[in-house]
């Protein structure tokens, strides 16, 4: 990756809808050259997926999850993003070792999940963070 992908990167992460043809006038390329260079970092896999952010005027929360020693936490990770109102799942360092960024209707919604989590067999300890306002890079 070089400047002009890093641009390119900063572009879509603000709006994943940028018509090419803006980005190539905002980083003084082509969009002939947006367009290779977008889908060379697909297929790279620097791009891992374009997404939708949204304001919804629900709760949004990060529960963070500590798990067992000696468990696959990538096995817990992928289960836990298929549960509805999970956004992502992140393995994280530090105390905790994943945090799931949850969007629910409401706390009894993000209570649900924190319930869930615990429930898991390898979940150990959970911390629930609410996002209070949030700002896209």
């Amino acid at each position: 990756m070089d400047n002009l992908d890093r641009e390119i990167l900063a572009i879509l992460r603000r709006d994943a809808r940028t018509p090419y043809t803006e980005i190539a006038e905002e980083v003084g390329t082509s969009e002939g050259t947006v367009r290779n260079r977008v889908d060379r970092m697909i297929e790279d896999g620097i791009i891992e997926r374009f997404t939708v952010a949204t304001r919804t005027g629900n709760v949004k929360a990060m529960i963070e999850v500590g798990v067992d020693v000696n468990v696959d936490t990538g096995a817990i990770a992928d289960r836990m993003a298929e549960w509805t109102r999970v956004d992502f799942v992140w393995q994280v360092s530090g105390e905790d070792d994943l945090v799931c960024v949850v969007d629910a209707a409401d706390t009894q919604g993000v209570n649900q999940l924190i319930t869930r989590a615990r429930e898991q067999d390898e979940v150990v300890s959970t911390k629930t963070r609410l996002i209070l306002d949030e700002r896209l890079g």
